[in-house]
C-alpha cells in the first residue's frame, strides 16, 4: 500500500506491555482477532495472564533477559485464544518512557506461516525516537536501522551523514511519501495510541526498502512529547504482494490493449508481455532485449516510414526521461504500423508508470468502429479512459438475470464497492445479486444501478491512500446487446488537490464551536474543512447531545430518518464516523471526541462552545434565536433555547 494502514496484514500481532507486570498498554486490533478477544478486555490486564501456564516461566525468564540487555528477543509460546491454545513467535525490544521499561511485541501465528525465517533471532528491528516537531529531529536510532538505511559510519574528511539524516527524519524518505508520512504523524499525536503501518524508505544508496512498523507518541526522560518506532524489513513481502497485484491488473489491461510491453529502466530491457498470440512479436516475447535495440528493431521493420522520426522522438524522450506527462495524464501517441496480416493500421500507444524502474508501453488498433470491429466496445471506451489517469480500476461480468461476479479491482475501488482485498478475492470465486453486491458501497444501490444505466456518476469517497475525502467520477463501460458482458468501472479524481506538498505537523490549538446560527468548527482561527456533509452532521448531533453518548443506532435515526438500522446502515454509519474521525485527526484535534464499544460523545472539557457556554450563564447574550440552521432535527433543542430565553 502506499497510505498507511493501520494492523496491516503483513506482522499482525502487535502490542505494547508495561512495567514488571507486563500490562497491556496497548492492543492492535489485528492482535486481539488472534486472541478473539475485544481490546477492551485485553487492555490493563497482565499479558502473561494470555499465555498458556506451561509458558508462562519462560516468557517472564525472556522478559526480564531483555529488560537487562536492552535488546531485543526472540521466543515461542503458547497463546490462549478461544478454547485453544496457538503457538506464536514473539519478538519483544525493550525501551524506557516515562521512566518505566515498557516492551513493543511483533508476533505471529506459526501454525499459519510456513517460511518464518524473517523472524529468526537475528532479524533486524529498527527503533527510533524523534521529536513532535514540523521536521521532527531523531533523537536516538538503533545499529539495526542504520544497517536497513546502509548509512555507512562517518570517515575522516566526509560529511557525517547519520548526523545529516538525523537532522529531519523527513530525509529518509522518498519526497513523495513525505506529507502522507506527516499526516500518518499527525494522526498518532492526536490519537495518543500507537498505530501501525508500511512506508517507503530511501537508503543510503538510493534504492528504495518497505519498511513495516508501529508509531507511538510518548514522553520521554527530560518530560518532552516525542515519537518512538519500531520497524521491520518487509521490502520482499511487499514486492511479492506487488507482484500479484500487478499480474491482476495486466489481466485488467490485456483486456483493452492488443500489445503490452514491459519497460524496464533499472535493466535497460524490453520484453513483450501480451500479444494476443501476435507472430510479429514472439521474438521479444518474454525474453529481456536491450531497451533500445529491440525498441529501434521494431520501429525499423514495422513503423510506416512517415511515422519513424515521430515515434523515435517518443520512445527516445521516455529512455532519455524526457517524455511529458501532460496533466498528469500518460503520454500517448498515434502512429501506423505493419500489422500481422501485413497492412498498415493506425494504433493508439501510451506509456503507464508501474513503479520507480517498469512503465509499461500498451497500444491498439485506432479508428472507427467499423476499422477496428473485432474490439469490444468497451475496450474502445477503456483506452480513452485511461488517458484520463485513473485513480482506479475495477472489472466485474454483470449477468442477463441480474447477478455479477467480480474480476480485477485495484485497492482503492474494491474499498470503493465495500470490500476488503480478501472480501473481493472470495466474491471472485461466484455470482451475487447486484443489490447484495453494492449493499456496502460508498454510493447507494439507485446511484450505482444509475451508474451501470447511464454509463458515468459522481460520488464523495474516502481515499484509504490519502486519508482524506476526495470527489472522484466512475465511469462504467458499456454493455453488449446481449446484456451480458464485461462491465469495467474506473473512477478519477475531479476535485485536484491543492494542498501543499510541504511535510508540516499541525499544531494544536483551541477548538471553537458556532452553533448559533450556521454550524461551524475552528481551530484557532482556521474553520474545519468537512469535505463530507454527513460526517459534520454527526460532529453536530455529538455536540447536540452536550457531552451524552450517542449509538449508532441512535445516530442513524437521524442521519438516515427514512432508513430502519440494518448491516447496510451500520456499514454507511461506521464510515462517516471514520471520516469524522479523520478529519479531526487530520486538524490535530481528534481528542474533542471519545469513542467507547460504538458509542460516541463529544468531550465538552477540550472545546469553546456558545451553545454549552449559554447553559451555563457565561454567555447570555450570544443567542439570537437562531440553532443549528443546517439541521431540521435541530428544532427540539431550539424549542427548549426559546422557552428558556
Amino acid at each position: 500500500m502506499d497510505g498507511y494502514v493501520v494492523d496491516s496484514c503483513h506482522v499482525p500481532g502487535f502490542h505494547r506491555i508495561s512495567g514488571d507486570g507486563a500490562l497491556v498498554e496497548y492492543a492492535s486490533e489485528s492482535f486481539c482477532q488472534i486472541i478473539k478477544k475485544d481490546r477492551s478486555s485485553v487492555e490493563g490486564r497482565s499479558y502473561i495472564d494470555l499465555i498458556s501456564p506451561h509458558d508462562q516461566n519462560q516468557f517472564r525468564s525472556k522478559l526480564i533477559e531483555a529488560a537487562k540487555s536492552g535488546r531485543s528477543v526472540t521466543m515461542q509460546y503458547r497463546l490462549l485464544s478461544g478454547n485453544r491454545a496457538i503457538l506464536v513467535r514473539d519478538i519483544l525490544t525493550p525501551f524506557y518512557s516515562d521512566g518505566a521499561i515498557k516492551c513493543d511485541s511483533v508476533l505471529v501465528e506459526c501454525s499459519e506461516r510456513e517460511d518464518m525465517s524473517f523472524l529468526e533471532e537475528n532479524i533486524k528491528l529498527g527503533f527510533v525516537k524523534y521529536t513532535c516537531e514540523k521536521q521532527p529531529r531523531v533523537t536516538y536510532i538503533n545499529q539495526a536501522m542504520i544497517e536497513m538505511l546502509r548509512i555507512p559510519p562517518k570517515a575522516e574528511g566526509e560529511l557525517d551523514y547519520l548526523e545529516f539524516y538525523k537532522g529531519n527524519i523527513f530525509l529518509m524518505l522518498p519526497i513523495e511519501e513525505r506529507r502522507k508520512f506527516s499526516m500518518y504523524l499527525n494522526r498518532v499525536y492526536s490519537a495518543g495510541i500507537p498505530l501501525s503501518g508500511e512506508a517507503t524508505f530511501l537508503r543510503f544508496d538510493g534504492k528504495r526498502i518497505r519498511l513495516f512498523g508501529w508509531v507511538s507518541k510518548c514522553i520521554n526522560e527530560r518530560g518532552e512529547e516525542e515519537f518512538q518506532s519500531v520497524c521491520m524489513d518487509v521490502t520482499h513481502l511487499y514486492r511479492e504482494k506487488k507482484k500479484s497485484e500487478n499480474k491482476r491488473y495486466l489481466k485488467a489491461l490485456s483486456d483493452v490493449y492488443d500489445k503490452i510491453f514491459e519497460y524496464n529502466t533499472s535493466t535497460n530491457t524490453v520484453k513483450c508481455i501480451y500479444s494476443n498470440n501476435s507472430p510479429t512479436f514472439k521474438w521479444l516475447e518474454n525474453l529481456p532485449i536491450e531497451m533500445e535495440e529491440a525498441t529501434e528493431k521494431w520501429i525499423r521493420e514495422t513503423v510506416s516510414s512517415d511515422d519513424k522520426p515521430v515515434v523515435r522522438e517518443f520512445f527516445r524522450s521516455f529512455m532519455d526521461k524526457r517524455l511529458v506527462f501532460p496533466d498528469d495524464k500518460p503520454p500517448q501517441i498515434i502512429y501506423r504500423a505493419k500489422s500481422s496480416s501485413g497492412e498498415y493500421k493506425s494504433y493508439k500507444g501510451l506509456f503507464l508508470k508501474m513503479d520507480e524502474d517498469i512503465s509499461l508501453y500498451c497500444c491498439s488498433l485506432y479508428g472507427s468502429k467499423e476499422e477496428i470491429e473485432h474490439l469490444k466496445d468497451e475496450n474502445i471506451q477503456l483506452q480513452s479512459l485511461v488517458m484520463s489517469f485513473t485513480e482506479g480500476i475495477a472489472a466485474f461480468e454483470i449477468f442477463p438475470e441480474g447477478s455479477v461476479m467480480p474480476l480485477y479491482s485495484s485497492e482503492n475501488v474494491h474499498e470503493f464497492f465495500g470490500y476488503s482485498e480478501k472480501e473481493w478475492l472470495e466474491l471472485m470465486k461466484k455470482k451475487t445479486p447486484i443489490e447484495e453486491f453494492v449493499s456496502s458501497s460508498e454510493a447507494s444501490y439507485s446511484a450505482i444501478m444509475n451508474l451501470l444505466k447511464d454509463g458515468e456518476a459522481e460520488f464523495s469517497y474516502f481515499d484509504n491512500n490519502t486519508l482524506k475525502e476526495r470527489q472522484i467520477k466512475a465511469i462504467c463501460s458499456d454493455k453488449t446487446p446481449n446484456g451480458r458482458s464485461s462491465r469495467f468501472v474506473m473512477l478519477y479524481n475531479v476535485d485536484g488537490d491543492g494542498e501543499s506538498d510541504e511535510p508540516v505537523l499541525k499544531e494544536s490549538g483551541k477548538v471553537s464551536i458556532r452553533t448559533f446560527g450556521y454550524f461551524d468548527v475552528f481551530v484557532g482561527t482556521r474553520p474545519i474543512a468537512f469535505s463530507y456533509k454527513k460526517s459534520k452532521e454527526l460532529l453536530a448531533l455529538l455536540v447536540d447531545r452536550r457531552g451524552g453518548y450517542l449509538t449508532s443506532e441512535e445516530a442513524i435515526s437521524v442521519l438516515w430518518e427514512d432508513e430502519s438500522s440494518n448491516s447496510v446502515t451500520l456499514s454507511r454509519y461506521r464510515k462517516v464516523a471514520l471520516r469524522l474521525k479523520n478529519t479531526l485527526e487530520e486538524y490535530g484535534v481528534g481528542h474533542i471526541i471519545e469513542s467507547v464499544d460504538g458509542k460516541r460523545r463529544i468531550v465538552k472539557e477540550n472545546v469553546d462552545c456558545d451553545f454549552y457556554n449559554y447553559l451555563e450563564g457565561r454567555d447570555k447574550e450570544s443567542f439570537k434565536g437562531a440553532y443549528l440552521s443546517n439541521y431540521s432535527w435541530a428544532e427540539t433543542t431550539l424549542g427548549e433555547l426559546v422557552s428558556q430565553g
